[in-house]
């Protein structure tokens, strides 16, 4: 009769142990999770995750551990929520006073047109600068942003 190397009763490596082919301890921390009798659970996963983005995928354990201790019930996802919620809010503050700049380089246009600082104003028409500028007259301000009211109400990020 051939003699295994091992001792009767002892419980069989874990997948990982025995697919890295090493001794496996008894509180192996692989061994719940990949099970002597699923060899190709771990195989899959020590397949599918290269050596070069082990640490990555050890740091996004890490992270998701962190962020399950400061909200169990949603960790990274409640974070992720609370990010995009701020993201939201910003974008339309951010609009907000891009149509309020609009508003007012608006209003500066007319108001100086109303004081008599326009190109056809009579105090500046006797300057051959004037002449000149007014030869090559642009508007003060392009006005090429157009803000939608009606979209500040849904996310861009929204399905």
């Amino acid at each position: 009769m051939k003699e295994s190397g091992r001792k009767q009763g002892a419980p069989a490596p874990c997948a990982a142990c025995k697919l890295l082919r090493r001794r496996c301890a008894e509180g192996c921390v692989f061994a719940p999770y990949f099970p002597a009798d699923e060899p190709q659970k771990f195989a899959n996963v020590h397949k599918e995750l290269p050596v070069h983005q082990r640490g990555d995928a050890v740091s996004s354990m890490v992270y998701e551990a962190n962020a399950r201790v400061r909200d169990p019930v949603y960790g990274c996802v409640g974070a992720i929520s609370s990010l995009q919620q701020q993201i939201d809010a910003l974008q339309t503050q951010l609009a907000l006073a891009q149509a309020e700049v609009v508003h007012l380089r608006v209003r500066q246009t007319a108001s100086f047109s109303h004081h008599g600082f326009g190109p056809s104003s009579p105090s500046n028409s006797g300057s051959p600068s004037s002449k000149l500028m007014n030869s090559q007259a642009k508007p003060m301000f392009d006005m090429d942003m157009v803000v939608d009211q009606a979209s500040f109400g849904e996310s861009m990020w929204s399905c």
